[in-house]
């Protein structure tokens, strides 16, 4: 009997799963959105929206547990600085999940993409400093 075992198995063993959907956990939040299929994209949903509500929190416990999932200290500031404020007020529902029409040529698979529900702001990109011209050293005269 299959009680209390929530959680799809999909086709992994138990360590291969958990660093699958860590791995795709660091990917949505370096990038915003992925393509992956649906069944990923629904188990990863269980994944993210806890990291980012650790994120609201914004406390060092929070950050020593997400950092436990992510295994990145750049990630993880940028999920507490970045991602997380964005989020403030928000009670839930950080990701959408849309299927496409296509699926995977290879196998069939039915794809979708799942990405953060706001996207985040550009930063205001610093211009460069204009370069300064190189004079030839005058020379004699």
């Amino acid at each position: 009997m299959r009680h209390s075992n929530s959680g799809r198995k999909l086709s992994r063993t138990p360590a291969h799963r958990k660093a699958l959907l860590h791995n795709l956990a660091k990917a949505l939040l370096l990038h915003g959105k992925i393509r992956t299929t649906e069944m990923k994209a629904k188990e990863l949903r269980r994944v993210v929206e806890p990291l980012i509500t650790l994120a609201k929190r914004n406390d060092l416990h929070s950050r020593r547990l997400a950092y436990r999932a992510l295994n990145d200290h750049a990630l993880v500031k940028r999920l507490f600085d970045d991602i997380g404020p964005l989020f403030a007020g928000v009670p839930g529902g950080y990701t959408r999940v849309i299927k496409l029409a296509m699926p995977r040529k290879g196998d069939n698979a039915p794809m979708a993409v799942i990405e953060l529900t706001r996207s985040q702001q550009a930063a205001p990109v610093k211009e460069a400093a204009p370069a300064k011209e190189a004079t030839a050293p005058e020379g004699d005269k």
